[in-house]
């Protein structure tokens, strides 16, 4: 019993180790600089998040410079502030001209740069992410490539520039990048979605109507009980005086019947 349990131990250590060291693997083979971008549709804005990992035991990291695209540059440009970070953004005239979104453009932000203050250096361990929102985008199945500068405080400067190449190892220190995906589709209103407010109004005027109509109908019944009251009110006082004329005229005539014999 106790070999058994002595054995199911020593397996399931040997299999945590392994575990762990595949994690640490990954974990070390994906800590570059890299971007994600949260809509990568062609003809379209979007936004860039950079990750910088810290890869130094013995420094923190500082700054980060971004290259952007010259060839086909972005027409918008804008940055997301980041506590204890100061950015700049680098303009520069183009090598030649560039036609975006039918606009003839000679120049570009060509780099974006970010530096931080001694508090916010990032150490060992640590991660900080940098946006940035861009566009146009070109057109589906453009590669966007942006090589990134990293800096530590002890001088060491590390280039994320390599190009990746498919069915080839992933580089050292690739580029960071992405693809643009075909156009999102347009926005438009159906056939049925313009019909179904139409016909909500329609009930609600015929409520609207019913609800009249039987008010109305409410109003007319009360005026016409009034002049049921009024016009009863004046019948009766008619007919009283009827009466009374009916009780004098009776003593004339029962007189003449003495008379006649």
């Amino acid at each position: 019993m106790k070999t058994v349990t002595s054995r199911t131990l020593k397996t399931t250590s040997a299999a945590l180790m392994a575990a762990g060291m595949l994690a640490f693997g990954v974990s070390a083979a994906s800590a570059h600089v890299t971007v994600d971008p949260d809509d990568p549709a062609a003809g379209g804005y979007t936004h860039l998040t950079f990750n910088m990992p810290n890869e130094s035991a013995t420094a923190k990291s500082n700054k980060l410079e971004v290259s952007l695209p010259a060839d086909s540059p972005f027409n918008s440009v804008s940055v997301k502030p980041i506590e204890g970070w100061t950015s700049e953004l680098v303009t520069t005239t183009l090598p030649k001209p560039v036609t975006v979104n039918g606009a003839t453009v000679t120049k570009a932000v060509t780099s974006v740069v970010w530096t931080a203050d001694a508090a916010h250096e990032i150490g060992q361990n640590q991660y900080q992410s940098f946006s940035i929102s861009v566009g146009v985008l070109p057109k589906e199945g453009t590669t966007i490539s942006m090589p990134a500068t990293q800096t530590y405080t002890d001088g060491t400067v590390v280039k994320w520039d390599e190009k990746a190449v498919d069915g080839q190892p992933e580089p050292e220190h690739p580029a960071p990048s992405f693809v643009t995906t075909a156009e999102d589709a347009p926005t438009s209103d159906s056939p049925s979605a313009t019909a179904a407010p139409a016909a909500a109004p329609a009930a609600s005027s015929s409520n609207d109507a019913g609800s009249t109509a039987g008010w109305f109908g409410l109003a007319a019944g009360l005026v016409g009980l009034a002049a049921g009251v009024t016009a009863l009110a004046r019948t009766r006082p008619a007919a009283g005086k009827a009466g009374a004329n009916a009780g004098t005229a009776a003593p004339n005539a029962a007189p003449k019947e003495p008379s006649a014999k």
